[in-house]
């Protein structure tokens, strides 16, 4: 049974998080993506490898999305930096972290070395998808649904067999976000593992997110035949395997 906790940032807003508390050492923070929850295979697979290796651990959702409160159209890239920051200050506190982005995981990772670029020793992208919405949406929106948009607010997107409710705010605030044009300038161990057959996010975005650390120990891993997610138990171990290698 997996123990989730649950926070209050505001008086309107609660976040679900999950914790393995460890003093005095390094922590794993993990980022899950768009639409996503820590229901899935690879929260659980993190945690048990910071329990393994006598690591801190932290993963949590975003408002609106999985058991925190809020609604997903109500959320964006700004607000779901803010409250991992939140989140990063009450439970890593002063320790070291390694942060692990799975796709949009990845873009809310960068925006913590903003506040945070002299505790992060390490990073580990997922099917990395920095500035989506601008690059994978907003510029591959017909005329018809940029009209929708402005119109409505919103609008219902179709990938596969997901259905994303899409707002203007969104994609506006996705703008002011940009991270792929940042320069990070520290020593760390850097790596990004992709899926050579994702169908959401392009091999090129894990290439892109490498080229923003500078003095950085960079690796790209292209998963032969992997999809977005990674999930699968042969995927986990290696996410793990490249995990270790950033850890020691």
């Amino acid at each position: 049974m997996t123990n989730f906790k649950y926070i209050k940032i505001s008086k309107l807003k609660k976040i679900r998080y999950l914790m393995h508390e460890q003093k005095n050492t390094t922590y794993i923070v993990f980022l899950h993506g768009f639409m996503s929850d820590l229901n899935g295979k690879k929260p659980k697979a993190f945690l048990n490898f910071a329990k393994r290796n006598k690591f801190g651990y932290l993963a949590l959702e975003y408002s609106g999305h999985g058991k925190s409160s809020g609604k997903f159209i109500n959320g964006n890239i700004t607000k779901w930096t803010r409250e991992t920051f939140l989140l990063i200050k009450k439970v890593v506190k002063k320790n070291k972290m390694i942060l692990i982005g799975s796709s949009m995981g990845a873009w809310i990772a960068i925006n913590q070395f903003k506040y945070f670029q002299k505790q992060i020793n390490g990073f580990l992208g997922i099917g990395s998808a920095p500035d989506f919405l601008n690059h994978l949406m907003w510029k591959k929106f017909s005329n018809k649904m940029k009209k929708e948009i402005r119109r409505d607010g919103i609008i219902n997107l179709k990938h596969g067999e997901y259905e994303y409710p899409i707002t203007y705010q969104l994609i506006k605030d996705g703008k002011k976000n940009k991270v792929l044009n940042k320069k990070i300038i520290k020593n760390l161990n850097v790596t990004m593992v992709h899926g050579s057959k994702d169908k959401s996010v392009p091999v090129s975005y894990s290439k892109k997110v490498l080229k923003i650390f500078k003095n950085a120990n960079k690796k790209l891993v292209i998963v032969k035949n992997g999809d977005h997610s990674l999930s699968s138990t042969k995927w986990l171990n290696l996410l793990q395997k490249e995990l270790k290698l950033i850890v020691n």
